[in-house]
């Protein structure tokens, strides 16, 4: 028997035990699974031989595994977005990795003693793209977009009585279909659902908490039914608290007048809210009877938190006013490509929460419910986005194509499926869309932000606009509930004088350039620079040609009042848009993240860090110290620090005492010769423009507001390589066939002092309770397989992922490079 076979075996006597009735069976159909590349037409069919197909996992990305090649989906045109007005060929926007095509997947399931008094049905958490599902043989739907969440009814092709039934999925990237890596295949999960014919459907609950005091909070469930008949219908709601205790309770009758839909209200006292950091949740969980049997179970997690956006003030989360200090994240998770992957996400979440993030914008699509379930249990806010592209093209085959027809179910979807979730306080219908720049584009914008007032009026909505003049001329920027601005924030004052909303949300910034440890002389602000190796530089003054340094939005949150804070272009790196080496393959990853591909903090982390994490101590010292032929050159050092002031050591003598100038102001600071000096940049960073490289020690000496020595640092001149070295992000992980442990690996001396310039090759080999599962090292120019267990070094350091198995044990993971002692680490899987 195949294991998803007994699984679902398994799952359907558990849940049928009871005396009372049988209720719904969900599945998720993770093994069992066969793909190939191949597009026969005949591979729907019930008896097509898949023997010699590739068997996989779901979630499944077939494209990650490359190889990398610069004519995957080369683009021939003038990205307008960036400002471009003349078409030329662009390499590696997509990550010049080989997702354009078609690819089929194959699963044989059985649902015991299955007859017709039950209805069955699949959903595809998200599916790249253009979705053809096929059940024994027949077709049972369509659905394009390759980012949202979709179910089909495919009761009327099942077989009964526990035969075998056949599930094939046909799917399709187009080239020029997207403007960054999308992914491809079955790379999200995949589920069966079985209920009653009366049965509660998926999404058919949505809760709200219209009034919450201190004391007591009103809880609304509405629960929509679909009935087999004419049966009386009674439903049980009960609220339990996290410790799965039941607090309140509600029970009503469906009539004639409930239209399909019962609503009740509940009063959970002295609540507990959802907030930053603060992951308190509740589960609402229905019982529906007919005829006073059960026959149906659904539950709800949810939260009690209010929101509130008060002009010419901010956003209130729970009564406290907070500023936005997001990131904005592709959905990609680096070397596992679009997979979803729950320890990547959570690594990702813990790692923008240590930087002082506590929003981030899906960008620019609807994410995967493990991201928003996770979000939940974080204490994590999200902006969810839907679109990046509406009826006018940006890319020839994307979503323009579908626009029309399937907007309204796509976005329908999406609000139905994340309206319960408390990290959820926005949604963004769109991003720097061409309906910007058209007469009637507020008209579009209106049709969206309705579609979520209607379906969900609790949330506020907004959309990324980055063609100021045009959409404060043609009203889409009246229009947004909250106009959301994508850079240029020296026109926030101008928006805000010209819009009735007073409020203006920085819905995307910065896009500063950087790439981790690499260091370029002169320090100079420059716009779109490009170098030899492929890289920017990590002093942080280079930026797009449409975009700034992150002092240049910092102020404008600081000083302007209405403002409500900003989402920085990224919080980590991504697969594609390889800017400014649009056309300079090997170039097929960005540069905009404060952290690299790999999960390692650049720089930049540090600078957001000091100034929005006021938890915890930030002081770090930039660049490295390891400048071998730049003897007695000058070599700015930079402090970013949350501290207001510090002293700099090169060997023991002094170069200074600095202190953030936090008298520079908004206005007059954004001149030419002020970018030029670093005014901006002075009232959040310490830095020595004059300081010169010898070999040793530089050592920083931080100052509270009293003058007092309360922290210091040290970075030391590297020797020679003596070993590797290895730290784990968990050292325990679950024994459940998915969970993985990130490992930084680096180089030090025989002293202990990190080597930052180190490129030599390191290989792995994993024993015991586990395997390889990828690496990377953070190089947007590097053409090495993820897959393969070895990789060069990027300024001395990487990240080797390994996967649990499903059986206890211990995982060991040993790294060798030549030259050096070997490095080993026991990574524990329970």
């Amino acid at each position: 028997m195949r294991i998803a076979q007994l699984l679902m075996v398994l799952f359907y006597l558990a849940v049928t035990f009871s005396a009372e009735a049988q209720t719904r069976v969900q599945l998720t159909l993770k093994k069992g699974w066969k793909f190939s590349r191949e597009d026969n037409a005949s591979a729907s069919g019930i008896n097509f031989n898949d023997a010699s197909w590739q068997s996989v996992e779901v979630p499944h990305d077939w494209a990650i595994y490359g190889p990398f090649d610069r004519s995957n989906d080369i683009h021939r045109m003038a990205i307008v977005q960036d400002g471009q007005t003349k078409a030329t060929e662009h390499y590696g926007r997509t990550g010049g990795l080989p997702f354009t095509g078609a690819g089929w997947y194959r699963n044989r399931f059985s649902i015991p003693d299955f007859t017709g008094d039950k209805r069955v049905k699949i959903q595809f958490d998200g599916a790249m793209s253009n979705a053809r599902v096929y059940v024994n043989g027949k077709e049972a739907g369509y659905w394009p977009n390759g980012y949202n969440t979709f179910y089909l009814d495919i009761t009327g092709l099942i077989n009964n009585d526990g035969k075998e039934n056949v599930l094939a999925v046909r799917l399709e990237n187009f080239e020029e279909q997207s403007r960054w890596y999308p992914g491809a295949g079955l790379y999200r999960n995949v589920h069966l659902i079985v209920t009653d014919k009366t049965h509660i459907p998926i999404w058919g609950t949505y809760v709200t908490t219209p009034v919450v005091e201190k004391d007591v909070a009103r809880v609304n469930v509405r629960t929509r039914v679909h009935a087999s008949g004419e049966g009386n219908l009674k439903l049980v709601t009960e609220i339990r608290d996290k410790s799965f205790n039941t607090i309140a309770s509600a029970e009503n009758t469906l009539s004639k007048a409930d239209m399909g839909e019962f609503s009740q209200n509940l009063a959970v006292e002295n609540p507990q809210l959802w907030g930053i950091k603060q992951p308190n949740l509740y589960t609402a969980v229905s019982r529906l009877y007919e005829n006073n049997q059960l026959v149906d179970e659904y539950t709800t997690p949810f939260g009690i938190r209010t929101l509130e956006i008060k002009p010419n003030d901010g956003f209130y989360l729970n009564g406290e006013k907070i500023k936005f200090q997001g990131v904005c994240l592709h959905h990609d998770l680096g070397p596992l490509g679009a997979a979803v992957n729950e320890a990547a996400i959570r690594r990702q979440i813990r790692t923008m929460q240590d930087m002082g993030v506590n929003a981030i914008r899906t960008s620019h699509n609807m994410p995967a419910p493990e991201y928003v379930r996770i979000a939940d249990e974080m204490g994590m806010m999200l902006m969810v986005e839907t679109f990046d592209e509406w009826a006018i093209p940006k890319v020839k085959n994307g979503y323009n194509r579908y626009f029309n027809e399937w907007a309204e179910k796509d976005l329908t979807n999406v609000l139905h499926h994340y309206r319960n979730n408390p990290s959820v306080v926005m949604w963004c219908i769109g991003n720097e869309v061409e309906e910007q720049s058209d007469k009637h584009g507020s008209r579009v914008a209106r049709f969206l932000q309705d579609i979520c007032h209607r379906e969900d009026p609790t949330r506020p909505v907004t959309n990324g606009m980055d063609r100021p003049d045009h959409v404060l001329s043609n009203n889409m920027g009246a229009v947004m509930e909250v106009p959301g601005f994508n850079y240029r924030p020296f026109r926030y004052q101008e928006a805000y004088d010209r819009l009735p909303q007073q409020v203006i949300l920085g819905s995307e910034t910065a896009s500063t350039l950087s790439s981790r440890g690499v260091y370029k002389f002169p320090v100079e602000r420059k716009s779109m620079a490009q170098y030899d190796d492929h890289q920017a530089s990590s002093y942080d003054v280079e930026h797009c040609g449409w975009s700034n340094l992150p002092e240049d939005d910092f102020i404008q949150h600081e000083d302007l009042p209405y403002t409500i804070g900003e989402f920085i272009w990224t919080g980590i790196d991504y697969l594609g848009e390889p800017t400014p080496y649009y056309s300079a393959w090997p170039s097929h990853s960005s540069l905009f993240g404060a952290v690299d591909l790999a999960g390692i903090p650049k720089d930049r982390f540090y600078l957001y860090r000091s100034h929005w994490n006021k938890e915890e101590e930030t002081l770090h010292i930039l660049p490295h110290w390891n400048w071998e032929g730049r003897e007695g050159e000058v070599t700015p050092v930079f402090v970013y620090t949350s501290y207001p002031s510090a002293e700099l050591f090169i060997n023991g003598k002094s170069q200074g005492k600095r202190t953030k100038e936090l008298s520079v102001p908004l206005e007059g600071s954004y001149t030419t010769e002020a970018q030029k000096s670093f005014e901006r940049q002075k009232r959040y960073r310490l830095m020595w423009m004059d300081t010169r490289y010898e070999p040793g020690t530089v050592k920083v000496v931080a100052y509270d507001n009293n003058g007092k020595a309360v922290a210091e640092k040290e970075v030391r001149t590297a020797g020679k390589p003596y070993r590797v070295v290895m730290q784990a992000d968990r050292n325990v992980i679950n024994a459940d066939g998915e969970d993985i442990s990130f490992v930084n690996v680096k180089l030090v001396d025989k002293a202990g002092n990190f080597c930052p310039v180190e490129d030599r090759e390191i290989s792995f080999t994993v024993k015991g309770a586990g395997v390889f599962k990828a690496v990377a090292n953070g190089n947007a120019a590097s053409l090495e397989s993820f897959q393969l267990p070895r990789m060069k070094l990027f300024s001395g350091q990487l990240t080797a992922l390994v996967q649990a198995g499903e059986e206890p044990g211990t995982i060991v993971l040993e790294a060798k490079a030549k030259g050096v002692q070997s490095g080993r680490i026991e990574i524990l899987v329970k």
